[in-house]
């Protein structure tokens, strides 16, 4: 009976460890989305631009020193002008980072690259929209090459794409 009651328990436990969501509301909520639990708030700013930051924890031995980061800026934007004057910028300092390296496979929304950070090559892509006169920025950052694996940059990029399909 004992050996019953532990995989319930150990079952019990499997579904509370489950990746759930954390939800999250920028710009008056006009601007929702969720993100897995694991990935932990770093950084937050009120007004405008209004930035959310999340680590998401890179579980190899080179992980604490390279930041796995997902950054969601909105900016309020007067009209489509404004916002394209924005993404040009935001793609002007990209470009001038140390290294930066145009990526492959980018779809037409996701500006895709490499570039240096305290050594390392990291991986960026940024996708931008237009909603309610704010201008949406996502942002994934992760190491170009990390101890923890290809599950591990798959799981990294499915919660970026899961972001981009609430922030459409």
């Amino acid at each position: 009976m004992s050996f019953f009651r532990n995989m319930v328990f150990a079952s019990a436990l499997a579904v509370v460890g489950a990746a759930h969501a954390t939800d999250i509301s920028m710009a008056g909520g006009s601007v929702s989305f969720s993100t897995p639990d694991q990935w932990m708030g770093i950084m937050e700013t009120q007004g405008d631009p209004e930035v959310r930051v999340f680590q998401v924890p890179d579980p190899s031995p080179g992980g604490n020193n390279n930041l796995a980061r997902v950054t969601v800026t909105v900016k309020q934007v007067p009209d489509v002008n404004a916002f394209q004057q924005y993404v040009s910028g935001a793609m002007s300092k990209a470009k001038a980072l140390t290294g930066y390296q145009p990526g492959n496979g980018g779809a037409a929304d996701n500006f895709v690259y490499t570039a240096q950070e305290n050594g390392a090559q990291f991986s960026y892509s940024e996708r931008y929209w237009f909603k309610d006169s704010h201008a949406i920025q996502l942002r994934c950052v992760r190491p170009a090459q990390s101890q923890a694996g290809a599950t591990w940059k798959a799981a990294f990029d499915k919660g970026c794409d899961a972001i981009a399909a609430r922030l459409k």
